[in-house]
């Protein structure tokens, strides 16, 4: 690999630090206070709650719209990764891992969709039983994924806030950042480490176990990418994912309350 020159590497750096910084990066630098200050609070972590997807307004159709903006500018970071690794000639966002493979091959959208559901069943299935035992050590707080209303567009809302989530954090964390780390002359095994780091790190505002378990899913989904060179298993695997959290937690409240139900004082 052909080095590159020591200009071109500081505007890199400053280019990560950037998009970093308007995204992930910044996730991660308030998760470190998050974790921090409820640390500090009389309740230990296991008697906290974190929730994810919360609502934005009363009114349902101002929700809604919130909810909406709040998703299109939310792929804004992914939005400029695609403008800075964006080529001239097909494949466009190869850089990326999408497209037609960079090195010749043809495009297999089946086998990365497959791919993708291996992968989501290989981190989801333990990940469940990693979470149980993480809350009940009192390392991790108890985790709402969704306390929306019951109205026509919760669950496509969910869905898109798992599309969201799923192609900012593979095509940010994973696939921008590994393209720039190898420019700046940085080792596979350094990559995947630092992307599973800072993926652990935005996760830290469900405590100790949100962010151990995120550095695994990391590691995983990082040596995936190094071997398939390949963006969509990933996208795939982390939608299937947070579909199941998201939607899965609203309709299991719906179908057993008195499993949810908070208990009496």
């Amino acid at each position: 690999m052909q080095a590159t020159p020591s200009d071109v590497r500081t505007r890199l750096r400053w280019e990560i630090g950037i998009v970093l910084a308007l995204s992930f990066g910044a996730a991660g630098v308030r998760g470190i206070v998050i974790i921090i200050d409820r640390l500090t609070l009389p309740e230990a972590l296991a008697e906290q709650t974190a929730t994810l997807n919360t609502s934005l307004a009363d009114r349902s159709g101002f929700d809604l719209t919130y909810q909406l903006l709040g998703i299109l500018f939310g792929l804004a970071p992914v939005a400029l990764v695609a403008f800075l690794l964006w080529r001239a000639r097909a494949p466009h966002l190869g850089a990326l891992g999408l497209g037609r493979p960079l090195h010749g091959g043809r495009l297999r959208v089946g086998r990365e969709v497959l791919a993708g559901v291996g992968l989501a069943a290989l981190i989801g299935i333990p990940g469940i039983a990693f979470y149980l035992i993480t809350k009940a050590i009192g390392i991790n707080v108890t985790v709402v994924p969704t306390d929306l209303g019951a109205f026509w567009w919760t669950v496509p809302i969910l869905i898109l806030r798992a599309l969201q989530a799923a192609l900012g954090e593979e095509l940010v964390v994973v696939a921008y950042l590994f393209d720039r780390l190898r420019r700046l002359g940085v080792g596979p095994v350094a990559t995947i480490v630092s992307s599973a780091l800072l993926r652990g790190s935005y996760h830290l505002y469900q405590g100790f176990g949100g962010f151990l378990g995120n550095v695994v899913m990391g590691l995983v989904f990082g040596w995936a990418y190094q071997r398939w060179g390949r963006s969509t298993p990933l996208i795939v695997a982390h939608w299937i994912l947070d579909i199941v959290s998201f939607v899965g937690y609203g309709l299991a409240v719906a179908l057993w309350p008195a499993l949810f139900a908070a208990p009496n004082p």
